[in-house]
């Protein structure tokens, strides 16, 4: 399982205190991984800042995207290096960071754990009391999403983007701060696509989306490249995905070498 679903309802470490500079860093970060027969480098020495609204991250297939968003919420340990979220270090109040950060993983139907969507919800609700009142309040956040008719119903009988949007509305059941989306549209038909596109946009949380789906990268404020582990560019969305299409019709340039940004003091 890729994660523990406590992390969803976690209290905040009084120690733990958030900014509103709306700030996702990474600081040199670098995943090696040991496959068995040796050591494999899957993000390099990546330092970025992110504040926009919306930010898309772009990749070829095996780049590191998806490496790179779990950063944000623990998932992808670190070798060495630092990640921030709002001003606090992921490492040092990892309980606290998760519950300020959802994700939405590329297969909803592997995040949802309980045999019906209701139930799955209710499992992100754990710090309300009372059975009841905690029903009710699954069957809300399932209403808010458009899926409460399938409450019930098994989660293996529902379709590509019922799972989503239940597993969605678990994840925001918990209102976090901010939203990290896997390739978000990689299972779904052209009409759950759509409301998807519909729904992000409705949402407050900030947003930092992993996708191939250049139409969804054209609604973020800012995108980046991640190429072979390592920081290509970033920019404004539009910008980012020109060079991006024509580096994916001829060749990928070298990343530049990263420049490690200083905090306020001089400190990262």
């Amino acid at each position: 399982m890729f994660f523990s679903r406590s992390s969803r309802v976690s209290a905040a470490s009084p120690s733990a205190r958030f900014s509103d500079d709306g700030l996702l860093a990474t600081y040199s970060a670098t995943v090696t991984v040991d496959t068995g027969t040796s050591d494999r480098t899957l993000l390099h020495n990546i330092t970025v800042e992110l504040s926009a609204p919306r930010t898309a991250v772009l990749g070829l297939n095996g780049s590191g995207k998806s490496t790179f968003l779990r950063l944000f919420n623990g998932l992808s340990p670190l070798t060495s290096g630092k990640v921030t979220v709002h001003g606090v270090s992921v490492s040092e109040h990892l309980p606290a960071v998760r519950s300020r950060v959802g994700m939405l993983f590329s297969d909803p139907g592997a995040q949802l754990v309980m045999p019906t969507g209701v139930e799955d919800v209710e499992l992100s609700l754990q710090n309300i009391k009372g059975k009841d009142a905690r029903r009710a309040a699954a069957l809300e956040a399932l209403a808010e999403r458009g899926v409460e008719h399938r409450a019930f119903d098994s989660v293996y009988n529902l379709s590509g983007g019922e799972k989503q949007l239940t597993a969605l509305a678990a994840v925001l059941a918990v209102n976090p701060k901010v939203l990290l989306l896997d390739e978000p549209t990689t299972l779904l038909d052209l009409k759950n696509r759509l409301r998807l596109f519909d729904l992000l946009d409705s949402l407050p949380q900030q947003q930092v989306i992993s996708t191939h789906d250049l139409d969804l990268a054209a609604t973020c404020d800012e995108a980046i490249v991640i190429h072979e582990g390592r920081l290509l560019a970033q920019g404004p969305a539009v910008d980012v995905l020109a060079d991006y299409q024509r580096w994916c019709a001829t060749d990928f340039p070298a990343p530049p070498k990263p420049a490690k940004p200083q905090r306020p003091g001089g400190q990262v």
